[in-house]
């Protein structure tokens, strides 16, 4: 049977126009699953910062004896600039609390050599839980806690990592370790990783809870730094 040309012009427009609608659909499909995909992605809850899942082990010491466990192992100082140590004779046993003789500095590495107590004059009813290290050829200690009678309060968990920081924040890229080991603060880092650089700081009080602002004494250069969305955006000098 021989097909008209009028007939088989109207099938070749037929098909196309099933074509062209068939195209047209996928195409709609195909944005559909798209658009879909990145309401998704929106709805989504961002991806938790790494340092979250950073558990860092503890000695949870309760008298004199389970505190000498920071002996066994290199510490380093959580927070810089925080925390006062003084000599110590070992001759004597005795820690010159009278005359400071430095601040801890930020992660710094210590070797814990004994753990003692001795009566500060300031504070006569009580010992102080007093951790000892060489520094420089000379003995220092500084206070991790209190006693009173049999009744011990440490707290070293709270001053000191038992752990090598690099190790537990190994995710942390290298140019962020090297702005810490030089002690500075760059654009982009968390307040954790200020707090490894330049120490101890003190929040302003702030009424956008996306914005935070903190001044840091820094060893007698302090510095401000505001912080936006949890990341250093404005570093200047403090007061």
């Amino acid at each position: 049977m021989q097909i008209s040309p009028g007939v088989k012009q109207t099938v070749q427009l037929v098909l196309a126009l099933a074509i062209g609608i068939a195209v047209v659909r996928a195409a709609y499909i195909l944005y559909e699953r798209r658009v879909s995909k990145i309401e998704q992605a929106k709805n989504q809850p961002p991806p938790l910062n790494p340092d979250y899942y950073v558990i860092p082990k503890k000695l949870h010491p309760y008298d004199l004896k389970s505190a000498r466990q920071l002996t066994k192992q290199p510490v380093w100082v959580k927070e810089g600039y925080r925390y006062t140590y003084y000599r110590y004779d070992q001759a004597r046993h005795r820690v010159d609390f009278a005359h400071e003789a430095g601040q801890l500095l930020p992660i710094e590495k210590l070797e814990i050599k004994d753990v003692i107590t001795n009566v500060a004059p300031s504070a006569p009813e009580q010992r102080q839980v007093m951790a000892v290290f060489a520094k420089d050829g000379s003995s220092y200690a500084f206070s991790i806690g209190s006693a009173q009678g049999s009744d011990y309060r440490i707290y070293s968990d709270e001053i000191l990592y038992i752990q090598d920081p690099h190790e537990l924040y190994k995710h942390w890229p290298a140019d962020i370790w090297e702005a810490i080991e030089k002690h500075e603060v760059k654009p982009g880092m968390n307040e954790l990783q200020a707090d490894f650089a330049i120490g101890m700081g003190v929040p302003e009080r702030q009424s956008d809870p996306a914005v935070k602002t903190v001044n840091y004494p820094n060893g007698g250069k302090p510095l401000r730094v505001t912080y936006r969305d949890g990341r250093a955006a404005e570093i200047e000098p403090g007061q």
